[in-house]
């Protein structure tokens, strides 16, 4: 498989601070690791010349990227309409909670159109998923 084949494009809402943004990404991104296949994932372990390990990291790109709420939502729900994308979402709910079980009964307590979305991680084939973010902005600090 060639590294182009697949990618991993994590969005981030506009209105979303850097600080807030650089955590939901890495929540995001356990959670994307945790239930994608094992070919994401390169060679799990690199050794370097002194023989000290070093965790391997995604064989396919992972590009961030930002969008106005109500497009990040409507990207949310594209994705998840597409069986061969993983989508990975991080509504409000999740700074707004401290336990799991917090989390769990706020989100249950909603509708999805009610949820406030701060970010999302989308992995699948380059094709499905560049037809969802491809015209979204590489996030960065202005």
């Amino acid at each position: 498989m060639n590294y182009e084949d697949k990618k991993i494009v994590g969005i981030i809402a506009s209105n979303v601070e850097p600080a807030v943004a650089l955590n939901v990404i890495g929540h995001l991104a356990v959670s994307i690791g945790k239930y994608s296949e094992s070919e994401m994932m390169g060679k799990p372990v690199l050794t370097d010349k002194t023989g000290i390990n070093h965790l391997g990291i995604s064989t396919f790109p992972f590009i961030i990227t930002k969008v106005k709420a109500g497009k990040l939502k409507n990207a949310i729900d594209m994705a998840k309409n597409n069986p061969r994308l993983l989508v990975a979402d991080y509504p409000k709910d999740m700074l707004e909670t401290r336990t799991d079980e917090e989390l769990v009964a706020s989100i249950a307590e909603k509708e999805n159109d009610k949820l406030e979305y701060l970010g999302a991680i989308i992995y699948g084939n380059t094709k499905d998923v560049d037809e969802i973010t491809g015209k979204f902005q590489l996030w960065r600090i202005d």
